[in-house]
């Protein structure tokens, strides 16, 4: 059986095929964002990676060529929480590109405190980073969507957008706030040729999480290992979800059979929110 960690193998099902479409994937240097960057680039698509860090950027669209070298990846600085850089950077991708097709709001950040230690500056860093930026970025390429016959608008969200956490209620609230913002907007375009969802994935295997363990392990006493099994163990699988899984499940959603499919929260989390 192969491993979870593995690459995955390039995509041959024409029913999965984005030749032509242009993808900007939020957050896609690292993590999560890197693998659906990845897999849209193995279906055709052309993608433009954004993100904070150039050194980073540059390192993952050299890395995502090696995995497809006849793919079209780009990358440019963005700050989803600046509003002048959103809009001077979708618009710079329109000039160069001509269209975004597919919108992936991945861009997050977790911070951790008890509710009575969450103080105004972290609760509005998470709603600016975990929600505001999204809606900046959907905000963006909507209207020229509302005129196409295809356009896919897929949402990064969490579990966390579908049940409670302790410490982390700040990054709870904005990623129901995501949630939210899903289901209202699929309903608005509902009659386009626009979908919008979100996809919710559990503990990934990304540098968020091992942050977390961290986190844990200082706070705690726990070794990393330990503090690793106590996330893995939320899940019912008993394991860390990987990237690739996500990933997989965002291209998914960006196939044309994928239509129907609108103002869904997709829980990639082993069935942990069915144990809540």
């Amino acid at each position: 059986m192969p491993s979870l960690l593995a690459m995955p193998e390039p995509i041959a099902n024409a029913d999965q095929s984005l030749a032509g479409r242009v993808a900007l994937v939020t957050g896609g240097s690292r993590g999560i964002g890197r693998a659906i960057a990845e897999v849209l680039v193995q279906a055709g698509a052309t993608v433009v990676i954004t993100g904070r860090d150039t050194g980073r950027l540059a390192a993952s669209v050299e890395a995502i060529h090696a995995l497809a070298p006849s793919g079209a990846v780009h990358a440019i600085a963005l700050d989803v929480t600046d509003t002048a850089s959103v809009t001077r950077e979708f618009a710079d991708v329109r000039e160069r590109i001509g269209r975004i097709d597919i919108l992936v709001n991945n861009a997050g950040e977790a911070a951790s405190a008890p509710f009575h230690r969450t103080d105004e500056a972290l609760w509005e860093r998470m709603l600016q980073v975990n929600l505001t930026g999204a809606w900046r970025c959907t905000r963006e390429v909507l209207p020229p969507l509302m005129k196409a016959e295809y356009g896919r608008v897929i949402n990064i969200a969490s579990t966390a957008g579908l049940v409670g956490y302790a410490y982390v209620s700040a990054y709870v609230a904005a990623k129901h706030g995501l949630v939210g913002l899903t289901r209202s907007l699929a309903l608005e375009t509902a009659r386009t040729g626009i979908t919008v969802n979100a996809v919710c994935p559990g503990y990934t295997d990304t540098d968020l999480v091992r942050d977390a363990v961290n986190t844990i392990a200082t706070k705690t006493g726990k070794t990393e290992d330990e503090a690793r099994a106590s996330l893995a163990a939320v899940n019912p699988q008993g394991r860390l979800v990987q990237p690739a899984e996500v990933a997989r499940c965002v291209l998914w959603l960006c196939a044309p059979d994928a239509r129907s499919i609108t103002g869904q929260s997709i829980a990639i989390s082993g069935g942990e929110v069915m144990t809540r």
